[in-house]
């Protein structure tokens, strides 16, 4: 089985993302998984503009691992200079997504 894990963020539910975002610091902080990459997809990405516990988390989350945000969706809300302002990468995220399953990591989304 992977150690490898790809959480992606894709609730506008505010408790479902900062649920998704502690298990993700605590699987690497406490080393639950060897390698842990975050993507925002979605609804999510307004609730990481908006809500400023949420936006800690994510700041947070950028600073221990390569996190990223669609730039399809971050675009369309006019959203994108704060998430990347955040350390999160604002990219297209379909093809990060699928390389990383490609390279074993397991999805989990929440």
């Amino acid at each position: 089985m992977s150690s490898k894990l790809l959480v992606i963020i894709a609730s506008g539910d505010k408790a479902k993302v900062l649920t998704g975002l502690m298990y993700a610091r605590n699987a690497i902080k406490r080393g639950w998984m060897d390698d842990v990459k975050v993507v925002y997809f979605g609804p999510s990405e307004q609730v990481v503009e908006q809500d400023a516990e949420v936006a800690d988390a994510a700041i947070e989350m950028a600073g221990l691992t390569e996190s990223f945000a669609c730039k399809a969706i971050s675009d369309r809300d006019g959203i994108s200079e704060q998430i990347d302002g955040m350390g999160v990468k604002v990219e297209y995220v379909g093809t990060i997504i699928s390389e990383y399953i490609k390279q074993g990591y397991v999805p989990m989304v929440w």
